[in-house]
């Protein structure tokens, strides 16, 4: 069942804002009311609504309601308008809506970058965020990006444009060479704060050593550098599989491993098996 079938079957969709949908699942235990935890879904680029329908599928059936929050090309091109992106954004998840609600954070590929800009006003403004930060229940990172423009710049071709792909990556890095202190600069700066974020809540990443877009060397930095600071560190890695597409691949391990994951948060009683 996707998403859309899902809204005659108990699950209302409520278009907030450009790129920003929340579902509301009416089907799950009515006691749970505003203290229900909800899912900030954050897609991959070129992400198609059905490729997403299944993600949020697997919370539906799990009681959660879904807040996806979708990301543009040019706001990875132009880092400033992700920033900005990312201060609406805290400012809808401390709206009267969400203020009471614990979050879990699902990004893909490039929303995790979209959840770092939540992270850089987090981190500079620290008091003011302090109880969002503590609302953080768990967070998943599936086919992060990660590694150099260069790998930034063929991922971008293979993914986005396959029959273009070295053409794009030229493009790309000639774009990043031309404006440094606006993106790559910038990229620098927003993985130190991810690195040391300030939302310390237990972490699960899906990852496989042939991502175009993301080094497998750079997460195993990145989990056990968050390890060494005293985080929950869960890790799924495959030797083959596809760039946010490892559901597809691997079906039965990432619903094994995400529901395990799910239930170590103690956050809410899971409705059904995935």
């Amino acid at each position: 069942m996707s998403a859309r079938a899902a809204l005659s079957r108990g699950v209302t969709a409520q278009r907030l804002r450009k790129n920003c949908t929340f579902y509301v699942n009416e089907l799950s235990h009515p006691t749970c009311g505003v203290h229900k935890p909800v899912i900030l879904l954050l897609p991959w680029l070129g992400s198609r609504p059905q490729a997403v329908d299944k993600y949020c599928e697997i919370y539906f059936r799990s009681g959660f309601d879904v807040l996806v929050v979708e990301s543009e090309v040019k706001e990875f091109l132009w880092p400033r308008l992700a920033f900005d992106h990312g201060k609406r954004l805290l400012e809808l998840l401390e709206s009267e809506r969400f203020i009471s609600r614990p979050l879990l954070v699902h990004a893909f590929s490039i929303g995790g970058f979209t959840f770092s800009q939540l992270l850089i006003h987090m981190s500079e403004n620290t008091n003011e965020y302090e109880a969002l930060t503590r609302r953080i229940k768990g967070q998943v990172y599936d086919s992060l990006v990660a590694g150099s423009e260069e790998r930034m710049s063929v991922g971008l071709g293979k993914v986005l444009f396959p029959h273009l792909e070295n053409l794009v990556k030229r493009a790309s890095l000639l774009y990043f060479a031309v404006f440094k202190r606006q993106t790559v600069d910038y990229f620098n700066y927003s993985i130190n704060v991810f690195y040391n974020t300030p939302v310390t809540a237990p972490a699960l990443f899906f990852s496989c050593d042939n991502d175009p877009l993301s080094d497998p060397q750079t997460v195993e930095k990145v989990i056990e550098y968050w390890q060494k600071r005293g985080m929950s560190v869960t890790a799924q890695k495959w030797e083959d599989s596809t760039h946010a597409g490892h559901l597809k691949r691997h079906p039965q391990q990432y619903l094994n491993t995400l529901q395990m994951f799910l239930q170590s948060l103690h956050i809410a009683p899971l409705k059904a098996k995935m």
